[in-house]
């Protein structure tokens, strides 16, 4: 189902909250001739899908309990070098978590992807925008049984306690070409052609490890940093 369609098929469904009270979707204004073409200068390729043109004319997005508002037009917001390149910043939870809707240079809108600080970890929660939407719906008919709020609350911290391998740079046989800059050690975390609920920690080693985003694939290579004793670092001073 096209994203408009899906936003449209919830419209008309009645919330309620952990206190008892009632809420439903509230949207805001849709975009005009103006502030679309403006929006799309902004894009990878300067392309727009049809589908999420549409979206936009009919809505940028809603408020819905729970979130800071859900949007569709915060292109280029969010903070974390090397994730998500090009990415809408569609919610956050107040909290320094965010969901991230991944876009590659091409201008093709992709999934979705829950981004937690605390544990610091990265899982696919949608296939698309559409299913996010839907998972949204969900968590508002579910609660704390709904998928969104199971990845929020357990998914994290299994992911984290996963411990994925280290690799040096002559044992790479991943099929991202060459890569400038390429750390000393470090992971790879791969998502490609992975179901959602998968993930990894985008921080275990140092909460400043570098990352890079070889290509538009769902593949990540994560700086481990290495705690080197007082000799080591003296060495390498000197050297």
């Amino acid at each position: 189902m096209a994203p408009k369609k899906q936003l449209e098929s919830i419209l008309g469904n009645r919330y309620e909250s952990e206190d008892g009270d009632l809420y439903k979707v509230e949207l805001l204004g849709g975009m005009d001739d103006h502030e679309i073409t403006n929006f799309k200068s902004q894009l990878p390729n300067n392309t727009l899908p049809d589908e999420i043109e549409q979206l936009l004319r009919f809505s940028r997005g809603f408020e819905f309990y729970s979130f800071e508002e859900i949007r569709f037009d915060t292109y280029g917001v969010f903070g974390i070098d090397g994730l998500f390149p090009r990415s809408i910043e569609l919610a956050g939870d107040g909290f320094g978590n965010y969901w991230i809707l991944d876009i590659d240079s091409l201008g093709n809108w992709n999934s979705v992807y829950y981004v937690c600080h605390d544990p610091a970890v990265v899982i696919k929660h949608s296939e698309n925008l559409s299913e996010f939407i839907m998972h949204v719906d969900e968590y508002g008919k579910k609660g704390n049984e709904s998928h969104l709020d199971i990845i929020h609350e357990k998914t994290v911290f299994e992911i984290w306690d996963r411990n994925l391998g280290v690799l040096e740079p002559n044992d790479v046989n991943f099929n991202f070409g060459i890569v400038d800059g390429l750390p000393e050690l470090f992971i790879v975390a791969d998502l490609i052609n992975k179901p959602t609920n998968t993930g990894f920690s985008w921080a275990k080693h140092h909460i400043n490890s570098k990352i890079i985003r070889p290509t538009d694939e769902p593949l990540w290579i994560i700086e481990k940093k290495v705690k080197q004793g007082l000799f080591a670092r003296l060495f390498k001073r000197n050297n």
